[in-house]
């Protein structure tokens, strides 16, 4: 099925992917770049932030196994996982140091029940390593000494963090798995605050572990939990697709344009604001007209929410991916030619894939002061 051309240029991408996000890791990790003089990533720091980018990767790399060996037992054909290497520390700009992995379905998927077993497979399989992961980082801290190692001038008493404009203050948000696991597995006096997670290499691989599985598990169109929604609603899931895009794409549109805002910015912002909505649903169901009340209606109620209360905001960071969802991947799901039900055992892992994404979706995953 796959021939030696195949397999010689995923592995490539797949080790190029490896050694970014090692670099990234390095820089998140300890604060060093190939590219520092002040502070290099010596070999051996690129060793220890394999601590990072093995556990990370290879909870994508299952992720996407999961997807393909469900797809090859289903007689599916489909891709090898791409993974998509993207470390951005040349250009001085912080990243992770990929954009993720996809396989491609190279042919039809008949039936609702092929849809549902190959979208549910990756998130299923990655959740369980991601949580070996985050129990191994949550247990196994070093001591609260370790911090020093990274950032030596916390030690100095008289050193201020706030007065540092050579820090990036990034702090990483909770969701609800990630704060059960803390509180139940971690020592209280070596667990680190949520703006030095960066810094332990199996919290911050797990964390982002959970950031994608919720990513692929938005009850949303071909996404992975598009196909979980499509299997057991099988009635209402354009209708619930719709409405779950929707609700995200008010969440992070929520305070980009407001009442307080300067009158010659909002003559100009508003109107190409309402535009970028009308494009997210340009590959919806919906009708042009419904296209445009749907855009205007959510602008109009954000800016009056921002109105009534001063502050509101949701994350603006989720407008890119709320874009490539609607305008590339698109809201509605593929019919099928075989639309039996799920049987019963099916329909409770869907049910199980729902409360996985509602423990690991991260509201406001990165927040960047």
């Amino acid at each position: 099925m796959y021939n030696s051309k195949d397999y010689l240029k995923h592995g490539i991408l797949f080790l190029l992917t490896l050694v970014a996000t090692t670099l990234a890791g390095g820089e998140w990790l300890y604060g060093r770049s190939v590219l520092s003089e002040e502070r290099p990533l010596t070999w051996d720091y690129f060793l220890r932030s394999l601590q990072f980018s093995i556990p990370f990767i290879g909870i994508l790399l299952v992720h996407e196994l999961g997807h393909l060996f469900t797809s090859l037992y289903h007689k599916v054909k489909s891709s090898l996982p791409f993974f998509i290497p993207a470390w951005l520390g040349f250009i001085g700009a912080p990243s992770i140091g990929t954009f993720g992995a996809v396989i491609q379905m190279k042919s039809l998927v008949s039936s609702r029940k092929k849809f549902f077993d190959i979208g549910i497979a990756g998130p299923l399989a990655g959740f369980v390593l991601a949580l070996a992961v985050l129990a191994y980082g949550f247990t196994n801290l070093p001591d609260a000494s370790y911090i020093y190692e990274v950032h030596p001038e916390y030690a100095d008493p008289a050193y201020d963090q706030d007065a540092d404009d050579n820090v990036m203050d990034l702090q990483l948000g909770y969701n609800l798995l990630f704060w059960l696991m803390e509180k139940t597995l971690a020592d209280p006096e070596k667990m680190p605050d949520m703006a030095e997670v960066i810094h332990y290499p199996y919290l911050f691989a797990g964390y982002l572990a959970l950031f994608f599985t919720a990513l692929n598990l938005l009850p949303i169109g071909q996404l992975d939990g598009g196909h979980v929604v499509f299997g057991i609603f099988p009635r209402h899931h354009e209708k619930l697709s719709l409405i779950a895009y929707s609700l995200f794409l008010f969440f992070a549109g929520l305070g980009v344009v407001n009442p307080f805002e300067d009158l010659n910015y909002l003559i100009f912002a508003l109107p190409l604001y309402v535009g970028f909505l009308y494009i997210c649903y340009r590959k919806s169901a919906l009708s042009n007209v419904n296209k445009w009340i749907f855009a205007l209606g959510i602008a109009a109620v954000q800016y009056s929410l921002s109105g009534l209360f001063p502050g509101i905001e949701g994350y603006s960071g989720w407008l890119l991916f709320a874009f490539l969802v609607g305008r590339v991947l698109g809201i509605r799901h593929p019919e099928v030619l075989d639309g039996s039900p799920l049987d019963d055992k099916r329909k409770i892992l869907g049910w199980i894939a729902i409360l996985i994404f509602i423990l690991c979706f991260i509201p406001k995953p990165f927040i960047i002061e």
